[in-house]
């Protein structure tokens, strides 16, 4: 595959390219959702599958599984390349679904948790970007928060969990699709970049059925007024671990 190469993720090597790569967020939404080891999990838009690849850098925050779906073919060649290259430790965990998630053949149901990192700019909102992978992970073209919603609705068990992160400026989009969908907000933390700056993104879980209670969480600063990456920061990338761990 053209323009790809691996990149070290804690004990993992993950395929990436100028379309499909990760940053900051997707480590957030990782950390955020923390499945439980026995969990079975939905990962929706999964681009070259981040978000589950960060749960198993380390055997302790590994879950059952991870269904990873992408409506995207390069995407899913790029995580179906990192399996192979890491089969000793994800061989039969995280299973890559090339579908829209509008229309999945996955369990309903089935999952204890489905996590999305959705396109941040809604429909018409913004300069489309130039190339097709850039519009469907920026811009919702292909699917809606709604459509994602919908989607987590289907495939949760009744109390399961969907978490997303998103910018601020979309918070009533979520939690009015969410509620709609019958995935009632949760649990909310905002995260800045340094202190003295209004937030850039939201972290968002919701329960499927839900009775209405939302807790807001401290923020999360992701660098000290020096620039460099504050103590959480630095846990939720693996720079730092703490000695109780």
């Amino acid at each position: 595959m053209a323009e790809t190469h691996f990149e070290p993720v804690g004990r993992l090597r993950v395929q990436v390219s100028p379309a499909h790569k990760f940053g900051t967020d997707a480590f957030l939404l990782a950390d955020f959702a923390a499945p439980r080891r026995r969990d079975t999990v939905c990962d929706l838009g999964t681009g070259c599958g981040i978000v589950a690849l960060c749960w198993y850098r380390r055997e302790e925050t590994a879950p059952a599984r991870v269904d990873c779906v992408d409506i995207q073919p390069a995407a899913i060649g790029q995580l179906t390349a990192t399996l192979e290259e890491n089969a000793g430790v994800l061989a039969g965990r995280i299973v890559p679904h090339l579908a829209d998630l509008k229309a999945l053949a996955l369990p309903a149901g089935g999952y204890d948790l489905v996590t999305c990192n959705p396109p941040y700019k809604g429909a018409g909102a913004g300069i489309l970007s130039e190339t097709d992978s850039d519009r469907l992970a920026r811009h919702e073209t292909a699917c809606t928060i709604a459509d994602i919603a919908a989607a987590a609705a289907r495939l949760l068990k009744y109390g399961g969990r969907l978490c997303v992160c998103q910018r601020p400026e979309r918070l009533a989009d979520v939690m009015e699709a969410l509620r709609r969908a019958g995935i009632e907000p949760k649990r909310l933390r905002f995260v800045h970049q340094r202190p003295d700056r209004a937030p850039w993104l939201f972290l968002l879980e919701g329960r499927r059925g839900g009775k209405p209670f939302l807790s807001v969480e401290a923020t999360l600063i992701v660098e000290g007024a020096d620039g460099s990456f504050s103590r959480e920061m630095q846990r939720i990338y693996g720079l730092y671990r703490p000695e109780s761990e």
